[in-house]
């Protein structure tokens, strides 16, 4: 079975993870921190923030930002249910949020008083947004801005790292197996902003301060801490945040190899009745995913069907989010947003990982192409 994504373990992550089981660390150790420094060495953010999944990094970034009952966020509904609130729909090229539909709706938004607080802009398979016109429009209605990069660790926009991009208050990374490094579950947060960076640590760790200069009392002892907010256990442990770091030596070759995959698929589906994945030249994507789309949805359920069979585990990214049963009971319905529902409707993401050999990707091109025949 060739499945659509997966982890590359080899002798150096374990031996990185043995070091920690044999060491005195197994949480909240110096792991963590290493891993942190790798992180926003190679983004060129000022903070990097462990978290034990992406979507924790989302909800306390979310606070950080001050989102409430009465607050407004919108994001794309191709995105994994991770994610809640009101939605725009997603550019037909790239399949990330489309910002001149963001334009028209901001425009109206402006006039009934309803603007959103965030934005959450999500780099859809590790492709960049649009964030030169996301960020003229921010200066414009003064929104912040969620970079979900989850799919996009190593990924570019205009030269610049994700992680550092001025536009972006907060971004957001996931390292699940499936993703282009690993720490079996994790994520993190990467932010410019050292406030942003300071309530972000209290909230992983229960809202608890322990640094002198920010307690209320500092004349107890060494033993003392406050709980200056209601936190959550969102910390990562020492184990995953070793295997984390030795994963970072090795996310160059991931992402190139990710990128001779993705080149490589452009040609050998050059003559088949599918579109490729559009790059914009202003981004450089990390090619989390490789989604086709067919040119006839109504085949979509049979060519999925027939690649499964045949061994290649392909995958269907995403269901629209506002299709979910429980966006449905909030009101949303299909037609809302024609471009992802088109999207999702024809397509197929087929595999995509730094260890899939070339011997590999022949025979999912292969199984395609007969799969469409």
């Amino acid at each position: 079975m060739i499945p659509y994504g997966r982890q590359s373990i080899d002798d150096s992550d374990i031996a990185a993870v043995e070091a920690v089981l044999r060491s005195d660390w197994l949480t909240q150790g110096p792991a963590v921190g290493r891993f942190e420094r790798a992180v926003a060495d190679h983004t060129g953010a000022a903070h990097a923030l462990a978290m034990n999944s992406a979507t924790s990094a989302l909800h306390v970034a979310c606070a950080v930002l001050d989102v409430g009952p009465h607050s407004r966020v919108w994001t794309v509904p191709n995105t994994f249910v991770a994610s809640t609130v009101d939605f725009v729909d997603i550019d037909a090229a790239t399949y990330c949020i489309d910002s001149k539909d963001l334009a028209r709706r901001l425009e109206v938004a402006a006039r009934s008083n309803t603007l959103p607080d965030v934005i959450v802009a999500v780099d859809f398979a590790g492709q960049p947004c649009d964030y030169a016109a996301i960020a003229e429009l921010k200066a414009r209605y003064g929104f912040r801005v969620i970079e979900d990069a989850s799919h996009a660790v190593g990924a570019r926009y205009r030269g610049d790292a994700v992680g550092s991009l001025a536009v972006a208050d907060i971004t957001i990374l996931s390292f699940h197996p499936v993703k282009i490094i690993t720490t079996a579950e994790g994520g993190m947060i990467l932010t410019q902003d050292a406030e942003i960076a300071r309530r972000v640590e209290s909230l992983r760790s229960h809202g608890i301060v322990r640094e002198a200069v920010q307690l209320q009392n500092a004349e107890e002892g060494a033993w003392y801490y406050e709980q200056q907010a209601l936190g959550w256990n969102y910390r990562m442990t020492d184990m995953q945040a070793a295997l984390g770091a030795s994963q970072m030596l090795r996310l160059d070759g991931f992402l190139a190899r990710r990128r001779a995959l993705a080149a490589r698929y452009d040609a050998l589906l050059a003559g088949l009745p599918v579109t490729r994945p559009w790059q914009h030249p202003d981004g450089l994507s990390a090619f989390h995913l490789y989604p086709i789309l067919l040119e006839d949805a109504g085949t979509r359920r049979r060519v999925f069907d027939s690649l499964r069979s045949a061994g290649i585990w392909v995958q269907v990214h995403y269901i629209p989010v506002h299709l979910q049963p429980y966006y449905r009971q909030l009101g949303f319905a299909a037609g809302d947003f024609p471009v992802a529902e088109n999207y999702y409707a024809r397509t197929l993401s087929i595999p995509m990982y730094a260890g899939l050999s070339d011997a590999a990707q022949d025979r999912v091109v292969e199984a395609l192409r007969e799969a469409l025949a």
